[in-house]
């Protein structure tokens, strides 16, 4: 049997909240200055050095309420009063469950009661004591437990009344936002159709201004047009004259750079005789980008070149740096932008022996191409129209017209509105100018979109094939990616 210990009453009697002695004694005989700092936090008055003034405090909290009452709007009272009436709903909720539990409790008081009223007829002496003082603590905790379902019942009746408030406030709210709603809603009619009407005379006062400026315009053409009539009656025009001297000044130059061009070959001519070296070939064409090097025999002793061996280089000027030409092994040779401000160079193989022929100066770049290039930069995709002459090494018969589109990002072959090939700037991407194909290698590229798609594309003009090939080496060059042709590691064009 199983023995009631005392120390249950010592243990209630430890739990207890001790009483408010009344001598207690008080630090300071006023009311302390608190004041609200920050994050709502209660400071003492006394623990800061500045005292601010009663005007101070009032226009601080004018201004605090101010903000609150912008930022507090009508929909965000009704969110609050929401989530109180959930907050109530769920103190509710709790007051019910610790309802449930206080009758378990009652029962339990009752069972354990009942049984030691049984028990104290079976014991007698010091156990019956101990089963009386047990039956007098449960008797105690029942008068606790009554009291607090007393406290239950008056805390439930107070949520309850919470609740109901808090419901009432909520429709308030609903109601009160749907009212604003309807008057901000109404508002913003009245303001559309002031706009409207804003906008309808607006319409009105530019078409009466448009009417009456584009008659000041005739008016002012036709003014123009006869003091340009009369002018020209009287006077010749200046810029006509000025146009005509630049081309020919254009032209003298020009011949004066085949002249120059001739005698430059005829020097080196007579610099090998005298070194006693065959001429047997020679260099033939303008040695500047937009145009093409042909070699052709001098001699009737030259062999035949198809049965020669022929490679070209590309030589630096400064160092004398010799670059091998990948792919250029055909008697024509178009320069490309890579080739400006350098010397090319063409070796010619047969029969054990080597013949060296050497441009007289550096490749000269294409008048006006720069400032071509540099309008067509700012644009975000250039177009250029094409005919595919080869597709993946095999001759294309077509000669439908195609577009060339080179943008910043990536470059794209379109016929129509089919796109052929699409690819983003990657170091797999080859672009060149094609290394031999006779008179057309001047305004003809080759392009490796990926390894096992590649093009030969003629343009329309040689032109817009430096201007391609320097358009796209400059947007791939911004993308960190060097594109060139096969085997080439130079540096980008000018």
């Amino acid at each position: 049997m199983t023995r009631v210990s005392r120390d249950f009453a010592n243990t209630m009697q430890k739990e207890a909240v001790p009483a408010v002695s009344a001598d207690v004694m008080f630090t300071s005989s006023r009311f302390p200055n608190y004041k609200i700092g920050a994050n709502n936090q209660i400071v003492d008055g006394k623990d800061d050095p500045k005292v601010l003034t009663m005007k101070e405090v009032v226009a601080r909290e004018t201004a605090i309420l101010l903000d609150q009452q912008k930022r507090l709007s009508v929909r965000d009272l009704a969110n609050k009063f929401e989530k109180g009436l959930a907050a109530a709903a769920k103190l509710s909720e709790e007051a019910r469950l610790r309802e449930a539990a206080s009758l378990e409790k009652h029962v339990l008081l009752k069972k354990l009661r009942d049984a030691l009223e049984s028990l104290k007829g079976r014991v007698a002496g010091r156990n019956k004591d101990d089963v009386e003082e047990a039956i007098a603590m449960v008797e105690a905790l029942a008068v606790q437990l009554t009291q607090r379902e007393g406290e239950l019942i008056q805390e439930k009746s107070e949520v309850k009344k919470l609740a109901n408030f808090l419901k009432q406030a909520s429709e308030d709210a609903k109601k009160l936002v749907d009212e604003e709603r309807a008057f901000a809603r109404a508002e913003i009619e009245s303001a559309r159709a002031a706009v409207q009407r804003v906008e309808e005379a607006l319409q009105e006062q530019e078409r009466m201004s448009r009417a009456s400026g584009k008659q000041d315009l005739e008016e002012l053409m036709k003014e123009v047009q006869e003091a340009r009539r009369i002018k020209m009656l009287h006077q010749p025009s200046k810029v006509m004259d000025m146009e005509h001297e630049l081309q020919a000044l254009r032209i003298q130059l020009a011949e004066k750079s085949k002249c120059s061009l001739q005698l430059q070959k005829q020097l080196a001519m007579s610099k090998r005789s005298e070194e006693k070296i065959p001429n047997l070939y020679e260099l033939d064409g303008s040695e500047a980008l937009g145009s093409y090097l042909r070699i052709k025999p001098r001699s009737d002793y030259a062999l035949e070149l198809s049965s020669c061996y022929i490679q070209w280089y590309r030589v630096s000027p400064e160092d004398g740096k010799k670059e091998l030409i990948s792919g250029a092994t055909k008697s024509v040779y178009a320069p490309e932008p890579f080739d400006v401000g350098r010397i090319l160079q063409a070796e010619i193989v047969y029969d054990g022996q080597k013949i060296t022929l050497t441009t007289t100066c550096a490749i000269d770049p294409a008048a006006g191409l720069g400032s071509y290039v540099e309008a067509l930069v700012r644009k975000h995709d250039s177009e250029f129209n094409v005919v595919v002459t080869q597709m993946n090494g095999v001759d294309h018969p077509s000669e439908s017209i195609h577009v060339f589109h080179v943008g910043k990002m990536r470059i794209k072959l379109c016929k129509g509105k089919t796109a052929i090939a699409k690819e983003y700037y990657s170091t797999a991407m080859q672009l060149c100018g094609v290394r031999g194909g006779g008179n057309a290698a001047a305004q003809a590229i080759f392009w490796q979109a990926k390894k096992g798609v590649s093009f030969v594309l003629a343009f329309e003009s040689e032109r817009e094939r430096n201007a391609a090939i320097m358009l796209a080496r400059r947007f791939a060059f911004d993308c960190n990616i060097m594109l060139a042709g096969p085997d080439d590691r130079s540096p980008l064009g000018t």
